[in-house]
Order: structure tokens, then C-alpha cells, then sequence
């Protein structure tokens, strides 16, 4: 059996402690839902058995480099939110663990073409699947008033969006906005020196989850989850923010996103999951030290009732 690989993206966030959550099994089923630069699923292929399998899913083109050349390995070039029609195409109606790590790889912010940053001067693009229609641009150029207010506001938790809107309006009224450095030097106005970066990182943010539309198919997948694992199955979630992290923390604890607990007859709560972890895990600080990226990694775990 040959295991290799040809790039790798980013140390894990979190290895050691997912793949420790996941409790694998040899001989089990496994999906690892965001594949990226593949160090999740290769720990994962190390703790399997001859008969196990994996299955890993990227929307993202360029993870195919990473593929490992194992026969119980399975990629699937699709979003994670059509995970059951796929594991069904191959037969699959349950598996043993899923592990989802949904923050932006390092691969996507140091490829500059790619618009994921604002710190170089790159076309605002930030789809993670290049062949999607709308990328940053659209949005920022067509938008109305209203529906970039939204997603400032939602996705980027942005105080006085409204303001922003219109310097956005304004400024694509006299040119179109297309790269990174078009942005900011329009919206000078709305970057206090203090707060720039923190303010960027928050309008960057905004804009990634409405073009690849994250929060969506976060909800897509996590519906799915239930009918799919197998009882005292688990699933390991690394989330990087906090309209993330409070949709998987809800729906661990209730089975839904508003985090209210249904109860039966008898007054029993009717939840899918045991909570492994009751607060979630965060990286040490030499794991920050390492990968200053992770900083804001949380890790939560459940298991199939």
C-alpha cells in the first residue's frame, strides 16, 4: 500500500485532538468532508485497516494534487453540502465518522490570484470552486444598496453597513471594482488606522461566505448528518468563526439551528447527538505558534445517539 502526497497546504489545525475525537474504527467508514490539502484525511488513513475506507470531498479543483494513491481512498470533487447523494452513487447509506475543518486553506489565501487576501493587490475573485459563477467583484459591483447591507451585516457583523454600502455604490459608479487595492482606496473613509486590518478581515470575510455561499451549505450538511452516521457514530467540526461555530453548536446540542430542545411526551429531550465535548477545543499555544492562523480554531464533537 503507498501513501504519498505532492503538496500539503497547512499543518491541520487541530489534528490530534479530531482524529482522536473521531474514535475511528479499522475496518469503518469514514468521511472527511474538506479535504484541502489532505492532512486530515491522511491521518485518518493511517488508523484505518485493509477493509476500511475514506471518502473526501473538495469543491476546490486544485486539491486533486494532493490525492494520496491508496485504494481505500475515495475524492469526490463536490461541495460537502451534497454529501448523501454522493456517498449513495457509491453505495454508502451510513459511515462511522465525519470530520469537517471549514476554515479557508492556507493554499487559498498565499494564492494571490485566487483574491482571498487583501494584503496584495489581486482580482476579487474568492470562489473556492473557480467554475461557480459570481465571484467578490459581481457582488460588489452588482449588488443593490439593500442586499450588500445584508451581507456585510450578517457575515461580516459589520457596525454601519449602510455607510459602507453607499461608499461601495459610489465608488463602482465611477469605475468598476475589480481588484483588491480598487476596494480599499475607495473605502478609505471607513478604515480608522486603528481598526484597518480587523475591519478588512471582517468585509473579506462577508464577502467569501455570500459568494461561495458557506452558511448555506454548512446548513445543507449538517442536516444530512443524523441519517448518515451510524448509531455511536461521531462527527469532529473545526469552525474559525462565530456565525459558524453557533450553527454547529446548536444543532449538536438540539438537533436544529435555534439551539431549542424538542422534548417528547414525557418530557424527555429528542436530540440526535452526545456531546463529547461540552465547550470546544482550541489550540495550545505552541500549535499558535506554529500556525498563527489557527488562533481562532474551535473544534466541537458529537455522537450519533
Amino acid at each position: 500500500m503507498i501513501i504519498f502526497q505532492k503538496m500539503v497546504y497547512h499543518k491541520p489545525a487541530l489534528l490530534e485532538e479530531s482524529i482522536t475525537g473521531l474514535n475511528i474504527r479499522p475496518e469503518g467508514v469514514y468521511v472527511d468532508v474538506t479535504f484541502g490539502g489532505g492532512g486530515h484525511s491522511l491521518a485518518i488513513l493511517r488508523q484505518l485497516g485493509k477493509k476500511g475506507r475514506l471518502f473526501s470531498f473538495d469543491q476546490d479543483i486544485d486539491a486533486r494534487v494532493n490525492v494520496p494513491d491508496d485504494p481505500r481512498f475515495t475524492f469526490i470533487h463536490a461541495n460537502f453540502r451534497f454529501l448523501r447523494n454522493f456517498l449513495r452513487f457509491y453505495s454508502i447509506e451510513k459511515v462511522h465518522g465525519i470530520l469537517a475543518d471549514l476554515g479557508i486553506s492556507s493554499h487559498h489565501i498565499d494564492s494571490m490570484e485566487r483574491g482571498f487576501t487583501y494584503l496584495e493587490d489581486s482580482n476579487l475573485d474568492m470562489r473556492m470552486n473557480v467554475f461557480s459563477s459570481n465571484a467578490a467583484a459581481d457582488i460588489l459591483n452588482h449588488y443593490q444598496a439593500e442586499e450588500l447591507v445584508r451581507v456585510l451585516r450578517e457575515y461580516g457583523e459589520i457596525q454601519n453597513a449602510a455607510y459602507l454600502a453607499r461608499l461601495i455604490i459610489k465608488l463602482r459608479q465611477n469605475r468598476k471594482i475589480k481588484t483588491s487595492y480598487d476596494l480599499i482606496s475607495g473605502i478609505q473613509a471607513f478604515l480608522p488606522e486603528k481598526n484597518r486590518f480587523k475591519i478588512l478581515s471582517r468585509i473579506y470575510q462577508a464577502l467569501r461566505i455570500e459568494v461561495n455561499d458557506e452558511l448555506g451549505a454548512l446548513k445543507d450538511f449538517l442536516l444530512q448528518v443524523p441519517e448518515i452516521l451510524f448509531k455511536e457514530g461521531r462527527i469532529a467540526v473545526i469552525s474559525y468563526h462565530s456565525l459558524e461555530d453557533r450553527l454547529v453548536k446548536n444543532f449538536f446540542r438540539s438537533g436544529n439551528f435555534t439551539g431549542h430542545v424538542e422534548k417528547d411526551f414525557y418530557g424527555n429531550p429528542v436530540v440526535p447527538f452526545r456531546l463529547i465535548n461540552k465547550t470546544p477545543v482550541i489550540p495550545g499555544t505552541s500549535e499558535v505558534s506554529d500556525n498563527i492562523r489557527v488562533r481562532s480554531a474551535r473544534l466541537r464533537i458529537a455522537e450519533k445517539i
